[in-house]
């Protein structure tokens, strides 16, 4: 449980400007559990035979089409399916991105900030075993991890690399179809799933961020082909992580276009906290 008193008061500050009337609405939500949810993995088996062998209530995810609501994922997180990759916890908002990046077959596709994989994993599934997927994480240690789910889903169509997005620029320029950039941020939308996200903010918040944020941002552009789609996100609720690196991302490359953005608030989705913006290269 989070209590206002726990917040940081630069953040509280901001999230009163932001949400004017419906501030109150936004710290009651803190208090209540945090909404966890499965997305199945279509590679290896489909909603029908994967419920009919877990029995545990479950809701259809009105954005995702094989993504449901949980009440409690003790069981999942023990079942000989979850280790055989059949599925993927994942938390519901956090599958919006890749919804909005609309992966087809045959299309080439980067995943920049990739780790551990949730996304990277749902990207492999509308690919449905065609075109081509590069993974990355800059980070060595959690690369390991996106290995082992990527292993775990049956993904025979990606590679996986560990790389500085401007590194990765010399090698893809102009390359891919479609461009996930779910980047590192402060964390404001998961305070209430992850306390250890609020201790870490108090170090490291949207200041530290959005100059990284950006960085990733330009390499992205430089690798996405034109008419090719870029999204961006965030869970985070900083205007300057969010609609102040979109402004600065147009302002800077006349070749980018909003295509639309959304913000999810926890008070009025069932979800945690998340910024996405699709964006295409003209």
């Amino acid at each position: 449980m989070i209590l206002l008193k726990d917040l940081p008061s630069c953040f509280r500050d901001s999230m009163k400007e932001q949400l004017g009337t419906s501030f109150d609405d936004y710290i009651r939500c803190l208090s209540e559990k945090p909404v966890a949810g499965v997305r199945i993995n279509t590679l290896k088996t489909d909603a029908e035979e994967l419920f009919s062998k877990i029995n545990i209530a479950h809701d259809q995810i009105p954005w995702m089409s094989d993504g449901y609501y949980v009440t409690d994922t003790s069981v999942l997180t023990k079942h000989p399916f979850y280790y055989a990759g059949m599925y993927y916890i994942q938390e519901p908002s956090a599958m919006t991105p890749v919804s909005w990046l609309a992966p087809e077959p045959d299309d080439i596709v980067l995943d920049l900030c990739a780790a551990p994989g949730g996304k990277s994993t749902q990207i492999a599934c509308a690919l449905t075993g065609n075109g081509y997927l590069v993974t990355n994480d800059l980070s060595a240690s959690r690369c390991k991890a996106l290995l082992k789910n990527i292993e775990l889903a049956g993904i025979g169509n990606a590679v996986i690399t560990c790389a500085d997005p401007h590194d990765l620029e010399n090698v893809y320029p102009e390359f891919f179809d479609k461009v996930l950039v779910d980047a590192p941020c402060s964390g404001e939308g998961m305070f209430r799933k992850d306390r250890a996200v609020l201790n870490a903010y108090h170090e490291h918040g949207p200041a530290y961020f959005a100059p990284i944020q950006k960085s990733v941002l330009s390499a992205a552009v430089s690798m996405l082909k034109h008419g090719g789609i870029l999204v961006y996100s965030t869970c985070t609720f900083s205007r300057i992580e969010d609609e102040d690196n979109i402004d600065w991302l147009l302002s800077n490359f006349d070749c980018m276009s909003l295509e639309k953005s959304v913000k999810l608030l926890p008070h009025e989705v069932k979800g945690e906290g998340h910024f996405v913006a699709r964006l295409k290269k003209l």
